[in-house]
């Protein structure tokens, strides 16, 4: 084997025009010149031998009772490793990690404190063409630093390779010699003084899946404009710890937050040439570390303190915290992106690669694909998951693009997705893991990466189908009822086949990514020019209905229409069985202008507008929310935890679930498949297949449901025996202000009006029940 520095050497060769596999390397007159190449010669200091676990820079008190860091690096193929410390004025200390157990390369450096920064200098082979792109020039962020310290800036020394190089179709086989330490975050030695102990069960609201709604919030965008949070706090962890900010969401009453990725992440160098940046974070870099600008304490370390304070404060308040985590790929995207962590520890280990190694598997669309069948990156993640729920307190995640983790095979071969995969296996029988919430987004970009119903017993899944159903239904789109019949009983055609329940189902018409609640009924096309990319961004397909006029108008007929649509979307999802999600703002009818893809909006349009609560229809919308999630709490009907059987129960025939039409008749086979805007929902609260903690049978209410997406209003005629003998109206999605709209009793048989767009909740009367 070739030593460190003859490799160095060999990396210097003059690169050719043709892309084969000799190394090449910068500095050959073309482009910007190179500073010149660092000395081959591996750091004189040596660290103490140290131990190999845990991975990662943990301070403690070593050997001769001196205080210092172990610092431990899984990179299986290097030849070198150093550890690279820094003191408050920047100056770097290299200190060689001479100890190699298991491709675990470690050292204990006495004398590194909590709070210094340091990084990686990896030694190896420079051959692309193979898949190996070690570079020391690089400093490297540690893949489990448990805080960040810096801004990532992407100049052309944050590259492995010459990123200018004249010849592009080879660039990134021209290795850059120049050192990137001055340009990238450090990460930074936590001493930690908060024990997994103290996450004890009791602290955590352990709210099940029945009882869940799901809130997804930015934690700098849900607050950066709230006017009772103090200034210095907006846009941080403490800000959505703030009695101000957790006051709306028990005013809510939702039970988790679901928030988008707090891992450390980098800004893609497009964006920052456009003076935008990643304001979303699906462009993570540091699966241990909380994001530093999100921290209102300070950088070298505080972050971590920050994040847990704001977990017990949301647990006090008895909200669970639900982290959006991106493990499928890394914020150094293709051969042509950065060098910033597992590119220059490992590429081939890390990395998804094709059979040409040059280049990388993208099944996410960012670039690259973590490559989760390989055992270490295995660790990695799952490293990070259990660190999160055991350090810091969280109660489960969403995983995007969750298909991607769930592709199996080697390197070269189709890897399809498979639920025997590594990933899903090893999570499945995690002591720690299998206890959390798992929601996943169930596709990436792929070739059969569409997997909605596919996960394993254990996963939640963001159920697409029911956004797609409730979106056409209310715009006039759907052939039939039977879709919207499927999605608003809780899926069981997608789930029930893998023994999972109606909670499988995360239900939402509104995401992160696509046009908030009100722009879903005010723009017919996107609006993404503030993104820079002329308007090809983001999705054309968004089921969106404009009711007249493209964007903002004055015509009071359109705005009241797009309120009750607004109603009408709100109570699908909040009444629906299944798990619903509502998005940060759609409550307070925010907007984002029409941009459906506003993940680099780091601004007005990204934050949510507080101020829109001085109107009174947005307040009468939020008591609309908070009105439908107290009615889903206190109905164990609406958030059943088995699927409906549709059978006979009793003697009388009435079942657990039955459909009727505007004529108060069950629905026929017929009329499931003849075209329709209109449909009733029959909910059984006699028949629920529960028990108390006591063992008693649970017995709630019965309720009628009435869906009518027809622009004219229709006269329904209220079922009678056995459904009920009367009902009581409890929503009227026609009414503005609901406070006027309950209370009204009909007997069986009446009719009723329901106006054109609209929906009618009513409750059987408990005294007058058949």
């Amino acid at each position: 084997m070739t030593s460190a520095a003859e490799q160095e050497e060999t990396g210097r060769r003059q690169p050719g025009t043709d892309p084969g596999p000799p190394p090449t390397t910068a500095g050959t007159g073309h482009g910007p010149p190179p500073r010149p190449a660092r000395p081959a010669a591996l750091a004189r200091d040596v660290a103490w031998p140290g131990a190999p676990t845990p991975l990662g820079a943990r301070w403690h008190r070593g050997p001769e009772g001196r205080t210092g860091t172990n610092f431990a690096l899984w990179a299986g193929g290097a030849e070198a490793v150093e550890v690279c410390v820094f003191d408050e004025e920047g100056d770097e200390r290299r200190v060689r990690l001479a100890e190699c157990s298991d491709q675990i390369w470690h050292g204990f450096v006495p004398g590194v404190a909590p709070g210094t920064r340091y990084g990686y200098r990896v030694h190896g082979r420079w051959d692309p063409w193979t898949g190996a792109r070690w570079n020391p020039a690089k400093l490297l962020l540690d893949p489990y630093a448990r805080a960040v310290d810096g801004d990532f800036r992407l100049p052309a020394e944050v590259y492995g390779h010459v990123r200018d190089w004249p010849e592009q179709h080879v660039a990134d086989t021209v290795r850059d010699d120049r050192d990137s330490a001055p340009y990238v975050p450090k990460g930074v030695v936590v001493h930690d003084e908060s024990p997994a102990a103290e996450w004890i069960d009791d602290r955590r609201p352990k709210t099940p899946w029945a009882d869940t709604v799901l809130y997804e919030v930015h934690v700098k965008g849900f607050t950066m404009r709230h006017p009772g949070i103090p200034e210095h706090l907006r846009g941080t962890y403490a800000g959505l710890a703030h009695p101000a900010a957790l006051a709306h969401l028990k005013r809510l009453g939702v039970t988790a937050v679901e928030l988008l990725p707090v891992h450390q992440f980098a800004h893609e160098d497009h964006l920052l040439r456009r003076g935008l940046t990643n304001y979303w974070g699906y462009n993570s870099i540091g699966y241990f570390a909380p994001h530093a600008a999100y921290a209102s304490r300070g950088t070298r370390g505080e972050q971590v303190g920050e994040f847990r304070d704001m977990v017990r404060a949301l647990h006090a308040a008895g909200i669970e915290v639900i982290l959006d985590v991106v493990y499928n790929h890394t914020a150094e995207a293709d051969e042509r992106g950065p060098m910033l962590s597992l590119r220059g520890i490992d590429n081939r280990a890390y990395y998804r690669l094709q059979q040409d190694a040059r280049r990388y598997r993208d099944f996410t669309g960012c670039g690259n694909t973590l490559n989760v069948v390989q055992p270490q990156v295995l660790r990695l993640l799952t490293d990070s998951l259990r660190y999160w729920v055991g350090e810091m307190g969280v109660d489960g995640f969403r995983f995007d693009l969750a298909a991607a983790l769930a592709r199996a095979g080697r390197d070269g071969e189709e890897q399809r997705f498979d639920m025997l995969a590594p990933f899903l296996a090893v999570i499945a029988q995690d002591p720690v893991l299998r206890r959390v919430k798992l929601i996943a987004e169930p596709w990436d970009v792929g070739s059969g990466g569409y997997q909605v119903g596919a996960f394993p017993p254990l996963w939640a899944e963001w159920n697409d189908r029911f956004r797609d159903a409730a979106r056409d239904f209310w715009r006039g789109a759907l052939p039939d009822v039977r879709d919207l019949g499927y999605r608003l009983s809780g899926s069981s055609d997608l789930y029930a086949w893998s023994g999972r329940s109606p909670q499988a189902s995360v239900n939402f018409v509104t995401a992160h990514d696509g046009f908030t609640l009100r722009d879903l009924v005010t723009y017919d096309h996107k609006h993404n020019e503030a993104n820079g990319e002329g308007n090809r961004d983001g999705t054309g397909d968004n089921r969106s209905w404009n009711h007249g006029a493209e964007g903002e108008t004055e015509d009071a007929g359109i705005r009241a229409l797009r309120r009750r649509q607004l109603r009408n979307h709100l109570t699908t999802l909040l009444l629906s069985t299944g798990v619903p999600m509502l998005v940060a703002g759609d409550e307070l009818g925010r907007t984002q202008g029409g941009n459906n893809n506003a993940y680099c909006q780091d601004n007005g349009i990204g934050w949510l507008d507080w101020s829109l609560l001085d109107a009174p229809e947005w307040r009468a919308q939020c008591a609309l929310v908070a009105r439908l999630v107290a009615l889903r709490r206190a109905h164990p009907v609406l958030r059943r935890r088995s699927f409906f059987t549709g059978r006979a129960l009793f003697a009388d025939g009435r079942r657990d679930v039955a459909w009727f039409t505007a004529r108060g008749e069950e629905l026929t086979e017929d009329d499931w498949y003849a075209p329709g805007r209109s449909l009733g929902m029959y909910l059984s609260g006699r028949d629920l297949p529960a028990r108390d903690a006591g063992g008693a049978p649970v017995v709630d209410d019965s309720f009628l449901l009435f869906l009518h997406a027809d622009p004219e209003a229709v006269d329904v005629t209220l079922p009678g025996p056995p459904w009920a003998a009367s009902y009581e109206v409890v929503v009227d999605t026609a009414a503005e202000d609901q406070e006027e709209a309950p209370g009204t009793v009909h007997a069986a048989g009446a009719t009723v009006r329901v106006e054109g767009r609209s929906v009618v909740v009513l409750r059987v009367r408990e005294g007058d029940r058949p």
